[in-house]
C-alpha cells in the first residue's frame, strides 16, 4: 500500500504566501513536474478531490472519494474543514486548497494510487496547477480534471463521448477537451504529474459513470458541496 507523506508535503513551504512569492515558487516548482505513461495495471484505486465552501467562504472542506479501478467501487472517503489563508486569485488556486486537502487526506486509511482534483494541471499560466502542485508534494501520479479553462483555446468538439482534441495555448498543447457523455459539456483534462496526456485522457474516459464529471470527482464534489 502507497503510504504518504502528508507532513512533509505540508512542511514544504508556506501557503500563506504573497501573490508574487507564490507566483515564483509555481515557476521553480513546475520543472518537477514528470510526463509519463502510466498503465491501467498501476492502478487499483483512484481519488477524485474536491474542495467547496458549503457554509462559509472563509471555511473550506475538502473531500476525498477512493474508488476501485475501473469498476468505480466505492471503497474510502476522507472530508476535513479549515479556514483558509489565502483568498482567492486566479491562478493560485492551490495555496488556497492544497493545506485542507492534505488534512482530509489523513482520515483515508486506503491510500490511492492516482489523484483526479477537479482543477487544473499543466493547463495553467504557468503550468502548474492545483494537480501538479499536490502530485509533486507528494510524488505520487496525478491528473487535473477541471469544469472550465483557464487558459488556452481549441478547435469545436464533436457532440459524441469519447470525442478528445486538444487545448493549446501559444502553440503548445497543455491539455484535453474531452467529452465523457453526448451532448453535454466537456471537461478539460491535463498533466498533473506521473502521467502523460493520452494515459490522462484513457484514464478520465475509463472512470465515467454515465455523467459529464468522472465518478471520483462527481462523488466528491457532492460531499465538498453539501450544506448538512
Amino acid at each position: 500500500m502507497r503510504v504518504l507523506d502528508l507532513e512533509r508535503a505540508r512542511r514544504a513551504h508556506a501557503w500563506d504566501l504573497p501573490p508574487k512569492s507564490a507566483i515564483q515558487l509555481q515557476e521553480e516548482l513546475r520543472s518537477r513536474v514528470i510526463s509519463t505513461p502510466l498503465a491501467d495495471e498501476s492502478i487499483q484505486y483512484v481519488a477524485g478531490i474536491d474542495v467547496g465552501f458549503p457554509r462559509r467562504k472563509e471555511i473550506a472542506r475538502a473531500a476525498i472519494v477512493v474508488m476501485q479501478y475501473p469498476s468505480m467501487e466505492l471503497v474510502d472517503q476522507g472530508l476535513a474543514e479549515a479556514p483558509v489563508t489565502m483568498p482567492y486569485i486566479p491562478g493560485l488556486l492551490s495555496f488556497r486548497e492544497i493545506p485542507v486537502i492534505l488534512t482530509a487526506l489523513e482520515e483515508v486509511t486506503l491510500m490511492p494510487d492516482l489523484l483526479i482534483t477537479d482543477s487544473q494541471g499543466i493547463a495553467h499560466p504557468r503550468r502548474f496547477g492545483l494537480a501538479c502542485h499536490l502530485g509533486v508534494l507528494l510524488d505520487m501520479p496525478a491528473i487535473g480534471c477541471a469544469k472550465s479553462i483557464l487558459v488556452g483555446e481549441h478547435v469545436p468538439l464533436p457532440e459524441e463521448r469519447d470525442s478528445a482534441t486538444n487545448l493549446a495555448d501559444d502553440g503548445e498543447i497543455i491539455g484535453s477537451v474531452v467529452r465523457t457523455r453526448d451532448g453535454v459539456k466537456p471537461v478539460y483534462v491535463s498533466i498533473g504529474h506521473h502521467v502523460d496526456l493520452a494515459s490522462a485522457v484513457r484514464i478520465i474516459l475509463n472512470c465515467g459513470g454515465g455523467y459529464r464529471l468522472p465518478e471520483p470527482t462527481r462523488w466528491a464534489h457532492r460531499l465538498a458541496s453539501q450544506k448538512s
